[in-house]
């Protein structure tokens, strides 16, 4: 059986930066967990972190990548590009199943289950199972309302978790300065 989880938004707006996970994890068709905590505080708060796929896999994603940064701690695209070429050359982590989403001052990020980083235009991302229903409410809500970062992410997850059988509402947002 396949593990199923998450839905992981991040919103860069008007000067913030948020994160956000809901708390599901599903084995097949069932719920196992209703509030797992998906999100991460790195690097003394100033890097956050939210994962999505096997929840094993992303466990391992997210122990590597915290290595990474400690490697390069004032340079995150740098570590999360360090992490990219290991994953692809390492045979156990190439099997991984899961991905990330980083965020900090300057950037946004995703690390890939392929290996590659990608930074969004927009600077919004939505990675797991409910990861483009979240992504389109966000687009919505920045077009059409004066919510914040942080509120933007908490609706969109919202409406989600109203979509996606593998969301919840039980939601985690972390928001820091943001410096683009």
């Amino acid at each position: 059986m396949k593990t199923h989880s998450t839905t992981i938004l991040t919103v860069r707006h008007e000067g913030r930066v948020a994160i956000g996970g809901d708390g599901q994890v599903s084995l097949g068709q069932t719920i196992i967990k209703a509030d797992a905590m998906k999100i991460r505080k790195l690097m003394d708060d100033r890097v956050l972190c939210g994962f999505a796929g096997g929840a094993a896999d992303a466990f391992a994603l997210l122990e590597r990548f915290e290595a990474k940064l400690k490697d390069y701690p004032q340079n995150v695209p740098r570590a999360a590009t360090e992490l990219a070429k290991e994953w692809r050359t390492d045979r156990a982590l190439r099997r991984l199943e899961a991905m990330i989403a980083v965020v900090d001052a300057k950037h946004t990020l995703l690390v890939s289950g392929t290996g590659d980083v990608i930074q969004p235009t927009d600077g919004i991302l939505g990675i797991g199972s409910g990861g483009n229903f979240a992504l389109a409410a966000a687009r919505a809500l920045i077009r059409h309302t004066q919510l914040s970062a942080a509120q933007i992410v908490q609706e969109s997850l919202r409406i989600a978790a109203e979509i996606c059988v593998y969301s919840n509402a039980e939601i985690v947002v972390e928001e820091l300065v943001s410096e683009t």
